[in-house]
């Protein structure tokens, strides 16, 4: 195997290591819990590596929206089932079952400083909670183009993260 393929192998695995251990405390503490000092720690690599990988918290966000792309494309038939078929489970409503109320406490969290007065925290939420699956959709269904999907989802983002938290 030539080292070059190595090298470009290595540093993917890399990647992903950095993106799951960044990932875990933003799913369990929220997006405010995650700094480079911690998972540096945790995966024991440096800080200046993982700067190598990614340039800011901005771009760490990106890396999980693009896993959940590369998780729809790879699975999209449970993709599709996760999001898109009907079911019967009543979702955003006082019926839903408890797992999907704490669930979406998550994402409510995440939202909670970008609400401006006036605004539906619930709804503010679901808007937030939908468009990536949104984009997604309409990206596998050759409505959106692939080329500039990257580009969607840092937009989205610039646009949630409050200003001075990246």
């Amino acid at each position: 195997m030539p080292i070059q393929t190595r090298r470009e192998r290595e540093r993917a695995e890399r990647r992903q290591l950095i993106v799951t251990a960044l990932r875990e405390p933003a799913e369990a503490e929220g997006w405010d819990a995650v700094t480079t000092r911690r998972p540096a720690a945790t995966i024991e690599y440096s800080q200046p590596v993982l700067y190598s990988h990614f340039k800011s918290k901005d771009a760490i966000m990106a890396a999980v929206g693009e896993a959940r792309t590369a998780f729809a494309r790879r699975r999209p038939a449970l993709y599709d089932a996760m999001f898109t078929l009907t079911v019967d489970l009543p979702f955003a409503t006082p019926e839903a079952p408890a797992p999907l109320q704490e669930a979406f406490g998550e994402p409510a969290r995440a939202v909670e400083p970008v609400v401006a007065e006036g605004d539906d925290p619930g709804l503010l939420t679901e808007t937030y909670w939908a468009t990536p699956h949104g984009l997604v959709t309409l990206m596998r269904g050759g409505r959106l183009p692939q080329e500039a999907h990257e580009r969607r989802f840092a937009l989205l983002i610039g646009h949630v993260v409050p200003p001075g938290t990246a």
